[in-house]
């Protein structure tokens, strides 16, 4: 097999980076934008010694779970990997990537019902983060998504995932940002003022929160100029923030952030609690399906346990751990972040909790000197998932049941082959879709220790 090589293939199944399986005499192309049932020619773009890579030639026998994508983008974006699956399959196929990861990665032959699907699938996405840079010649300001495999940007002027407004403030940004001075980023150069647009849009009250991300570390008169027309031109932007980054790094937000119109927070509702999030805090991008998560946690406590003493470990704005107050004796949330630590205060008060008990600081250090037994922990790690020392910190914490959160099957998977090991039932996982029309899939776990 070599570049260039074409072969007619039918496509077997999907793999957890949303790409196609096939094979040829036992060895494995995975192909993009291919899916199962599709019979396909392909063309070979890549070869490893065990695998290789290939894209679509001519689609000879559609698939008949293939759809036309409802964007006009998708074909050059890289945002949205699975629209052009009928989106019934696309929980079908997430269903399969939690089952694949749980008995390759954990040992755990687990029933893996379908995901709980997202009340929205298009306009979902709450929290927007395009990158910026501009034409090599004309200087004309570039927003939207990377393409596949690249960092070349895909200049968005309308995104059916996120809320339109949001394409409005994009695109008055586009044409506005010249006229203060400001320049894209030059990612290659590591030059250029504007590196990033960060937008946090409310659904409880369609407020927006603008971020502008600057290759700088000083406030300068081009920047809060541009922040005040962003906010004077659009009533629906509740503050516009500005956030210094002049480090060379992918990571999006730097350390500092200014608010320089309005406030520097939006509120979002889940359930019945309202929640204060910043510019630079964690919160679900999807808060409707997020509320499925948050009911789910709380419904089982609820039937479970009589006013559980509860921690909310990762905690974030402590959204978990507001959620289910209602049904604890006491909620401990701890989160190293400290501006997200203040904001879950506040919106504790906000809401009239005062059951809830806050800690900053890592959640490892926090479990060591912890000397109180939790009926209930929950778990919501970066993607990276929990260290063996603070899910063994964890289990001496525990007397009965750990909920883990997670976004990543393949480090939820090791996690929970370590807890069982340990002696830990696995007594159900729940997929959640979140993040519609990708691969990514939200699991809750839940673990009698």
């Amino acid at each position: 097999m070599k570049l260039g090589d074409e072969y007619t293939l039918t496509i077997e199944k999907m793999t957890n980076l949303g790409l196609g399986l096939a094979r040829t005499n036992n060895f494995v192309i995975f192909v993009k934008n291919a899916c199962p049932k599709d019979k396909v020619k392909i063309k070979i773009t890549k070869v490893n010694k065990s695998y290789a890579n290939a894209e679509i030639v001519e689609i000879i026998e559609p698939s008949p779970y293939r759809i036309k994508p409802f964007c006009p983008m998708f074909s050059v974006c890289g945002a949205c990997q699975l629209q052009f699956i009928h989106y019934n399959y696309q929980l079908e196929l997430k269903q399969q990537i939690v089952r694949d990861a749980l008995e390759k990665i954990g040992g755990i032959g687990a029933d893996i019902p379908l995901p709980i699907p997202s009340p929205k699938t298009q306009n979902y996405r709450h929290k927007i983060q395009y990158p910026i840079s501009q034409t090599k010649n004309s200087k004309k300001i570039l927003a939207g998504y990377y393409k596949p495999a690249t960092h070349e940007i895909v200049n968005i002027k309308y995104c059916p995932a996120q809320p339109e407004i949001c394409d409005s403030i994009i695109e008055f940004i586009r044409q506005n940002a010249a006229e203060c001075n400001i320049s894209g980023y030059n990612e290659k150069y590591h030059c250029g003022d504007l590196r990033h647009v960060v937008i946090r849009h409310s659904s409880f009250n369609a407020e927006n929160l603008v971020i502008l991300v600057v290759n700088d570390s000083e406030i300068k008169n081009k920047y809060t100029n541009l922040a005040k027309l962003i906010f004077e031109n659009f009533k629906e932007v509740n503050g516009v923030c500005l956030n210094f980054n002049n480090r060379k790094t992918n990571v999006i937000l730097g350390a500092r952030t200014v608010c320089i119109k309005g406030s520097d927070t939006v509120k979002e509702k889940i359930l019945d609690k309202v929640f204060v999030i910043g510019a630079d805090t964690f919160f679900q991008i999807n808060p409707k399906s997020a509320e499925n998560i948050f009911k789910y946690v709380k419904d089982y406590i609820s039937r479970n346990f009589e006013k559980p003493l509860v921690l909310d470990a990762y905690a974030g704005i402590s959204a978990f751990g507001i959620c289910v107050s209602d049904n604890a004796r006491k909620v401990v949330s701890i989160e190293e972040n400290e501006k997200s630590v203040e904001l879950a205060k506040q919106s504790a008060v906000l809401n009239n909790i005062e059951n809830i008990e806050f800690h900053s600081g890592d959640a490892g250090e926090y479990f060591s000197e912890e000397k109180r037994k939790f009926e209930v922990i929950i778990l919501d790690p970066p993607r990276k998932g929990c260290s063996e020392q603070s899910l063994e910190y964890a289990l001496k914490l525990c007397s009965d049941t750990i909920f883990y959160v997670s976004c990543n099957p393949a480090t939820l998977a090791r996690d929970l082959k370590y807890l069982k090991e340990k002696g830990c039932e696995i007594v159900s996982i729940q997929p959640f879709d979140m993040f519609c029309h990708t691969y990514h899939i939200e699991n809750v776990a839940i673990i009698k220790v």
